[in-house]
């Protein structure tokens, strides 16, 4: 019977601070989000359509409306969870001008493949018309700015 009054007590005081904690993180999170752009997560097959299929296509040919930057990442990696805030800075920024992607490398690893993705974050920056260009790391905002005035050709 001890046995068990101890099992239930340790349970109510562990348990008790972690969802109390996340909970408050939670909401705090939810307070601080501003209105944002949706940020749509990509699969292989969403990709093929909405950006570029490989496997249809031997050599680039852009399949979106507007030019759009895909943000490679995995959930465990450190330097992608701190580039995701810029990333939805740029797409709050330039809503309705690009669109912005994430394609998770663990959940779509075809993906990150066939563009030789050996670090992350990548970033991919895909013009309309011309060819697109990657860059790897945590880049800042104005860098960011700059790709998109450069290498999309939109202000």
């Amino acid at each position: 019977m001890k046995a068990i009054n101890y099992i239930l007590i340790s349970a109510v005081l562990i348990g008790f601070p972690i969802s109390t904690g996340c909970q408050g993180q939670t909401s705090k999170k939810q307070q601080e989000a501003p209105s944002s752009a949706t940020i749509e997560h990509l699969s292989t097959a969403s990709f093929k359509q909405k950006v570029f299929n490989y496997e249809v296509n031997k050599t680039w040919k852009f399949a979106g409306d507007k030019p759009c930057i895909i943000d490679f990442y995995a959930d465990w990696c450190g330097p992608c969870r701190i580039l995701a805030p810029t990333v939805e800075k740029v797409a709050n920024d330039y809503k309705g001008k690009i669109n912005v992607y994430k394609v998770n490398i663990d959940e779509n690893p075809e993906l990150a493949n066939a563009f030789g993705i050996s670090g992350i974050p990548a970033v991919l920056f895909c013009p309309k018309i011309d060819k697109p260009q990657m860059t790897t790391g945590v880049i800042s905002k104005a860098d960011f700015d700059k790709a998109i005035k450069e290498v999309l050709k939109v202000n």
